[in-house]
């Protein structure tokens, strides 16, 4: 193989392990949460459970939940743009939301 060749190959898969371990790296740092996510459960008085995370039902999937909820009053779960989840967020922040 030429070197050339070789080097550009060994380049860009080290970047993609670069990459993939900063993914993995942001996907467990989101699972983990911290306290500052157990602080916006307790701040819109949600059910929480023995964690701090707080007990809802997705409106997206239908089912219940146990996630983290921001000072903004967003679930882990929340993506931008989705209406449902964007009528969660605004039902956690009036305090309309449904638990368990």
């Amino acid at each position: 193989m030429d070197d050339r060749l070789e080097r550009v190959i060994r380049r860009q898969l080290r970047e993609a392990g670069r990459q993939f371990e900063a993914a993995k790296r942001a996907y467990a740092e989101g699972r983990d949460g911290s306290e500052e996510d157990a602080m916006g459960a307790a701040r819109y008085d949600l059910p929480t459970d023995e964690e701090g995370r707080a007990r809802i039902v997705c409106r997206r999937h239908a089912e219940r939940r146990v996630v983290p909820v921001d000072e903004a009053g967003r679930p882990a779960c929340f993506e931008s743009g989705h209406a449902d989840c964007e009528g969660c967020a605004e039902d956690v922040r009036d305090g309309v939301v449904e638990t368990w």
